[in-house]
C-alpha cells in the first residue's frame, strides 16, 4: 500500500484494502486473546509474590476481559465457511400481510442498515421498490466488509411481525411477513459460469429523485435468466456498464444460492413446502403486542428489548445461529 502508484488503479487498490481487512479480522482476535492471557499470567505471578491481595481485583477484571476476547476469537473461528469472507447481497421481499408487510419490510431494511453501521460494514442500496401506501415491496442491499456474508447468512429466511397495526382504524392486532435472502458477492470469476445467451438484458431509465444522469439516460439494467426465471436489476450507478457488472454479480449470487438451496435441506425448509412467505415457515418472530419479544425459532434465542433489535442489535442472534451450526 505504500508503494508508489498504488492508488493509480482505484479498483485494484480497493481490492487489496479488502484483503487487508479480512486478514486483520482473522488475526486481531488472536492477538487480542494472546495479549489478554499474557496479562493474566503476569498478574498471577505478581499475586503469588505479594500474597494476592494487591492484584486480586485487577486479576478479576483481566479475567472478564479475557473471556470476552476469547469469545470474540471463538466467533471468528465459526466464520470458516468457503464464502464467509465475501461481501453480501441482502434482499428483502414483503410477503403476506398487505401494507403491514411492506411496512415490516422497510423496518427490516432499516434494521440491517443500522447493523451495518454498528459493524462498520458499508451498506450500498442496489435497488428499491417502494409501496404507494407505505413501506417497500422489495429492496436489495450490498454489504461490503470483512465476513459480511458469513454473518448475514444467519438472517436468511422468513421473518414474522406481530403488532397492533397502525394501518387498522379499529386498532386490531395483525401478523405480517417478509423474506430475507442473503447471497455472497463473487468477483468476475464467480463460482458459477453463466451462459449469457440464455439471459435477457433490458435497459431502462432509472427511477429516483433525478439529477444529471438519473431519469435522463437508460442506465438501469434488468437481467432475466430464462431457464430459472430469476430476475435481477441494478440502477444505483450512473454508468450502464457498472450497473451491468453489478447485475451480473447479483445473478451469479442468486444462481449460487439456488444451487445451495437444492443441496441444503435447511434452506429448503425456510420457505415452506410451497415456497410461501407466510405462516409456518418463519425463522424469527418480532412480537410487539401483547408482549415484547424477539425469538429465533431455530435456536430458541430470545431478546425482550424489541426496539434494540430493530435498531440493528442482532449480533446475539447471529452468534447463536453460527454456534448451533458449528455444533452439528
Amino acid at each position: 500500500m505504500t508503494a508508489s502508484g498504488f492508488w493509480d488503479d482505484q479498483e485494484a487498490a480497493q481490492k487489496v484494502i479488502g484483503e487487508l481487512k479480512i486478514a486483520k479480522a482473522v488475526l486481531d482476535p488472536i492477538d487480542d486473546a494472546a495479549e489478554s492471557l499474557e496479562e493474566i499470567e503476569m498478574l498471577a505471578e505478581l499475586g503469588e509474590e505479594s500474597g494476592g491481595a494487591d492484584v486480586e481485583e485487577e486479576l478479576a477484571t483481566a479475567l472478564e476481559v479475557s473471556v470476552a476476547k476469547l469469545e470474540a476469537l471463538e466467533f471468528q473461528v465459526m466464520l470458516g465457511g468457503e464464502n464467509d469472507n465475501r461481501n453480501a447481497f441482502l434482499s428483502i421481499q414483503a410477503g403476506a400481510g398487505g401494507v403491514d408487510a411492506t411496512d415490516f419490510a422497510e423496518m427490516l431494511m432499516r434494521m440491517y442498515l443500522r447493523w451495518g453501521e454498528r459493524q462498520e460494514i458499508e451498506p450500498i442500496e442496489i435497488e428499491l421498490l417502494p409501496n404507494d401506501e407505505g413501506g417497500i415491496r422489495h429492496c436489495t442491499l450490498l454489504f461490503r466488509g470483512p465476513y459480511a456474508y458469513g454473518k448475514l447468512k444467519a438472517e436468511r429466511g422468513v421473518h414474522r411481525l406481530v403488532r397492533i397495526s397502525p394501518y387498522d382504524a379499529q386498532g386490531r392486532r395483525h401478523t405480517s411477513f417478509a423474506a430475507v435472502e442473503v447471497m455472497p458477492e463473487f468477483d468476475d470469476e464467480g463460482a458459477i459460469d453463466i451462459d449469457m445467451s440464455v439471459v435477457r438484458v433490458d435497459t431502462y431509465r432509472a427511477g429516483g429523485a433525478g439529477g444529471q444522469h438519473v431519469n435522463k439516460t437508460d442506465s438501469a439494467v434488468r437481467m432475466t435468466h430464462e431457464p430459472t426465471g430469476i430476475v435481477v436489476q441494478c440502477q444505483n450507478e450512473r454508468s450502464q456498464l457498472k450497473n451491468r457488472q453489478i447485475a451480473t454479480r447479483m445473478l451469479t449470487a442468486k444462481l449460487f444460492e439456488l444451487r445451495e438451496r437444492e443441496r441444503d435441506d435447511e434452506l429448503k425448509s425456510m420457505y415452506g413446502n410451497k415456497g410461501e412467505i407466510a405462516w409456518g415457515s418463519q425463522i424469527r418472530s418480532y412480537v410487539l403486542h401483547p408482549y415484547q419479544m424477539v425469538k429465533d425459532h431455530r435456536t430458541n434465542h430470545e431478546v425482550g428489548n424489541t426496539q434494540s433489535v430493530l435498531d440493528g442489535n442482532i449480533d446475539s442472534f447471529i452468534e447463536e445461529y453460527l454456534r448451533s451450526r458449528a455444533t452439528r
